[in-house]
């Protein structure tokens, strides 16, 4: 069972992180005109409160969850350096510590 949820694909990419940006602020933006209109014509503060409420539920369940439309512009991550032998990473670089700035 927990193969099952490891399988879920849990990113977005760069492009749809910025797509979702922007279906979130357009949902929440259309929902608080329309519940301030709403509330507005019937005199009721309370209809425009539920009717922002269903407009926030309504965009976090079109963006929270990484949809196939999110992830359509996957990143394309350079090859990995193979490690050589330990004794260049542990050894500080002798040229950059023996340079010294000179200030003018």
């Amino acid at each position: 069972m927990l193969s099952m949820f490891k399988s879920i694909p849990t990113h977005m990419d760069y492009k749809g992180q910025k797509l979702a940006e922007q279906i979130f602020q357009g949902i929440i933006l259309v929902s608080a005109v329309i519940g301030f209109i709403y509330g507005l014509f019937i005199q009721q503060f309370g209809w425009t409160v539920y009717i922002m409420l269903a407009g926030f539920s309504v965009s976090c369940l079109l963006t929270l969850p990484p949809w196939p439309m999110y992830r359509k512009n996957p990143l394309s991550w350079q090859p990995a350096v193979p490690e050589t032998s330990g004794e260049n990473r542990d050894k500080p670089q002798e040229n950059q510590s023996q340079k010294k700035k000179k200030h003018k």
